[in-house]
């Protein structure tokens, strides 16, 4: 990661609601504006009551640097329903599965590492839990995110068709890891 600013990755509060929000709706205008491909949809698939349900839930972090929320995720065992039709490489006990939901970078900010090192808090995070499989999912659509997670060791399992968050169409692509502990 560049830049000698320190990287704090938290627990959100609901004081970081709007500023979480903000980073979605810079996403939304980027896909409106043809600059980056992630299928979602505005005022459907993320959205402030997104953050606000995750903080309630105590499932939203936040990576922040010099206070400033550059990057969040939400962070928990729950599997989405659309995961029991992905042929998973590792059928792996629930109780032992970490899901990393709506990892999002401020995009003024993509290619600066935040992505990463909140994938690496994720997979830390995981083991202090007792979870060495690693599942999330991106859109087919998002190929910056699954270079990303290529690179990370993540192996796509299978492609899901399903309206997914609100949003028909997608070809939901599930991805995961096993850590060894």
């Amino acid at each position: 990661m560049t830049g000698a600013n320190a990287v704090n990755i938290r627990r959100a509060a609901a004081g970081d609601v709007p500023a979480v929000a903000a980073i979605y709706e810079r996403i939304h205008d980027g896909e409106e504006q043809g600059r980056t491909a992630t299928g979602w949809m505005r005022q459907v698939y993320p959205t402030a009551a997104t953050a606000q349900a995750a903080v309630e839930r105590g499932d939203l972090f936040v990576l922040e640097v010099d206070g400033h929320i550059l990057a969040a995720a939400i962070l928990n065992q729950t599997q989405v329903p659309e995961y029991a039709d992905c042929p998973w490489r590792y059928p792996a006990p629930e109780d032992q599965v970490m899901v990393l939901h709506t990892l999002v970078v401020d995009p003024a900010l993509q290619g600066r590492g935040y992505g990463r090192a909140f994938v690496d808090y994720y997979q830390r995070y995981a083991l202090d839990h007792g979870c060495p499989y690693l599942r999330m999912d991106t859109n087919r659509k998002n190929r910056a995110a699954r270079r990303m997670y290529a690179s990370l060791g993540f192996s796509e399992a299978g492609v899901v068709a399903c309206t997914f968050n609100g949003i028909p169409g997608v070809e939901l692509v599930c991805l995961e890891k096993r850590l060894e502990p």
